[in-house]
């Protein structure tokens, strides 16, 4: 099993490529930009030096070559092409071959790390020696990433440290490696010379230094001579506190603050024209070096406080997946209990009781919100790495295309997100290879030679809505029906909407496309986007116009967890469907049944609305209700509703994975536990719909 520390590094390694590889095609738009040169000189240098810490010697080694580079493109002895953009992508997904190969997977190309090292060798000047442009030693990652803070450090040691064999100095020396250093001596209680034991340490140091290593760092420095030393390391600044740009304290106000002086004393020696250290040492109430030791201090700061401007500090605290999905789990089952108390309570009739039941309740919900919004991700992360991906396929397939992004800010949950990379990447790929026109093509048509694919996200209630938008060809409606007739899947005389029609690409092993190229053609991958989307209960719509372009629309449910549903009844059985869908519930009488003549149809407010009984679709066996319920949806194709026995009301429900026999009920997309104890399964509204427009298609 990997050590803790080499799996955190490749945790962040991980995230670093994924900066530098966005920051890289940034800077391909804006070459000139020094905060993108910045940005992927720091993500490389971390990278390698917190891989020289951690025993990936050969990722350091990799990366120094590229990190040489983008020093001198830095210091403005290089300038950004497209060659170097290309080179630098290389070397990032060969950093991640490395990573993948480090714990027993496929071996990342030796040769083609050579190559990429030569190349980028010969983009660097002859005139400059690659190895003076870049500091050998280098932090650690997580340690270059800290706040910078100044520290004072207090040391006295035993007096008989010499005769353990320890040597201040050398301790001393250490501190100095860790950042800007200030060493003041305390020499004060050093005997007179006939007095002195040369074997015995007499002497005090005060300590000002300033470094983004932490104080465990400093703590590390002494950790031989800990039990032998009196210790005390104090934070005296720190850059992104509030008023870091107010002028650093004064010698007074310093000497106060440390004990050394009182306010009396320091208002005695202010009306007197010396200096405030010369006449606190001309008293007696101060030795000199303790005033150095001050000055030193007020120096320091204002001199690190001129070096560095105030920079914004987001704290966050990196969790790994498996526990974020345990609180979840842990949420929900606290969500069901509480459902059970609420219900319990309910029965007894206790004021007392049903106080606590509805406190307990606030806070359940407070707690699931809480963990729900933990797991909550922008989007914009995985928009970001289609960026490469459209570069690459337009390069390859000789296209001029750009890819626009927006509402990166919208959330999702993980799960959500990490299962929808896939199905994007097909879309994308099929927008570029079949939809946009080369650009010959487009000029010829009056179009721009560049193509635009549009990648954008919106919140749409308990959903999010992603569009795919490219401004192409659009679909073929002819070629996609003879395709269809050519397969089977309709008849030549079939009559179909454009919608309908549209959704026949989806059909597995469909393909217009004229010849297979390495990107699509094959008839693999919208199917699959299909099934995926369907994984995520979530459904997908495409609208195109001929020569204008074409929009793919998925939605899917903010989380995969808990929901919002409405609890129905049906006979003996308890069913929930999703609230999101829900539009509004009426009543159904025999009455209405018998105006209808026999047809599944109602009218709710002058508007025709088809029903689907669920009694009927389940074969409940046993008589309706009288007076049944409607729980009209909204789907795809408009409004639908389904007839129950009973609507109960709304139940806040913790979403459970059906077992393996049950897995390929189309219908029933989960299950969850009511507060009985008992089990209501989750309706997939949209399927339920389909499958019987389905079957009523076989049967006309």
């Amino acid at each position: 099993m990997m050590e803790p520390q080499r799996e955190a590094y490749k945790a962040e390694a991980y995230e670093l490529l994924a900066e530098l590889e966005t920051s890289l095609l940034a800077l391909e738009e804006d070459p000139g930009d020094m905060e993108l040169i910045g940005r992927v000189f720091r993500a490389l240098h971390t990278i390698k030096g917190s891989g020289a810490m951690f025993g990936f010697d050969d990722i350091a080694a990799f990366t120094h070559d590229v990190e040489t580079v983008f020093d001198l493109v830095r210091n403005g002895k290089l300038g950004v092409t497209k060659m170097l953009v290309d080179l630098t992508l290389r070397a990032g997904d060969q950093v991640r071959g490395m990573l993948d190969g480090s714990e027993g997977g496929a071996t990342a190309d030796t040769s083609r790390a050579g190559e990429i090292t030569s190349a980028l060798r010969e983009l660097i000047p002859k005139t400059d020696n690659p190895a003076s442009q870049v500091p050998q030693a280098a932090l650690p990652a997580t340690e270059d990433e800290q706040v910078e803070k100044t520290y004072r450090i207090s040391l006295r040691l035993d007096r008989e440290i010499f005769s353990r064999g320890a040597n201040p100095v050398l301790l001393l020396n250490e501190l100095r490696e860790l950042g800007e250093c200030r060493v003041i001596a305390h020499t004060e209680a050093i005997p007179e010379l006939e007095d002195i034991d040369p074997e015995q340490c007499h002497t005090s140091w005060e300590v000002i230094l300033t470094t983004r290593r932490g104080v465990d760092a400093i703590k590390d420095v002494f950790i031989f001579v800990e039990d032998e030393c009196e210790l005390e390391i104090e934070v005296i600044d720190e850059l992104c506190l509030d008023d870091d740009d107010a002028p650093p304290k004064r010698l007074g106000e310093i000497l106060i603050e440390r004990g050394f002086v009182s306010q009396e004393n320091l208002e005695d020696v202010l009306g007197a024209q010396k200096r405030v250290g010369e006449l606190l040492v001309d008293k007696g109430l101060v030795e000199p070096s303790t005033v150095e030791s001050a000055l030193a201090e007020q120096e320091q700061i204002r001199a690190v406080r001129s070096k560095y401007r105030k920079e914004e500090q987001t704290s966050s605290v990196r969790v790994p997946a498996e526990r974020l999905d345990a609180l979840v789990n842990l949420v929900g089952e606290m969500v069901t209990v509480q459902a059970r108390l609420s219900q319990t309570v309910a029965s007894m009739e206790h004021a007392g009781l049903l106080s606590i039941s509805e406190e307990v309740e606030r806070l359940t919900a407070e707690l699931r919100d809480n963990a729900m919004s933990i797991r909550m991700l922008p989007i914009g992360t995985t928009f970001s790495k289609f960026k490469r991906l459209v570069r690459d396929l337009s390069g390859e397939l000789g296209k001029n295309i750009l890819l626009v992004t927006d509402g990166g800010e919208t959330e999702l949950d993980k799960t959500v997100i990490e299962r929808l990379n896939d199905p994007l990447v097909h879309l994308i790929r099929n927008c570029i290879d079949h939809g946009i026109e080369a650009p010959g093509v487009r000029e010829a048509a009056g179009k721009p030679g560049q193509g635009t694919v549009q990648l954008s996200a919106m919140h749409s209630g308990a959903n999010v809505l992603i569009r795919i938008t490219d401004d192409g060809a659009g679909l073929d409606k002819d070629a996609i029906r003879s395709k269809a007739v050519e397969r089977g899947l309709i008849s030549a005389e079939a009559e179909l909407s454009e919608k309908e029609l549209f959704s026949l690409i989806f059909s597995p092993g469909f393909s217009t496309a004229r010849q297979v190229t390495s990107v699509s053609g094959r008839g693999v991958g919208m199917d699959v986007v299909k099934r995926s989307i369907d994984v995520l209960r979530g459904s997908i719509d495409v609208s195109s116009q001929q020569g204008i372009g074409t929009t793919i629309t998925l939605k899917l449910p903010l989380t995969l967890a808990i929901i919002d549903g409405l609890l129905v009844k049906v006979g003996d059985g308890r069913y929930v469907l999703p609230l999101s869908v829900v539009e509004e519930c009426v009543e159904l009488t025999r009455e209405d049944v018998a105006r209808a003549h026999g047809r599944h149809i109602t009218y709710v407010r002058g508007e025709i609305v088809p029903y689907i009984r669920l009694r009927e679709r389940f074969a409940v066996n046993g008589n309706a209700p009288e007076v049944e319920q409607i729980v009209i949806t909204e789907s795809t194709g408009g409004k639908v509703g389904f007839v129950v026995d009973k609507v109960i009301g709304e139940h806040q429900t913790v979403i459970k994975n059906m077992g393996k026999v049950y897995r390929n009920v189309d219908v029933i997309s989960g299950a969850t536990i009511l507060g009985d104890g008992s089990v209501a399964l989750i309706m997939d509204a949209p399927k339920l719909v389909q499958g019987v427009e389905m079957q009523e298609s076989s049967t006309h």
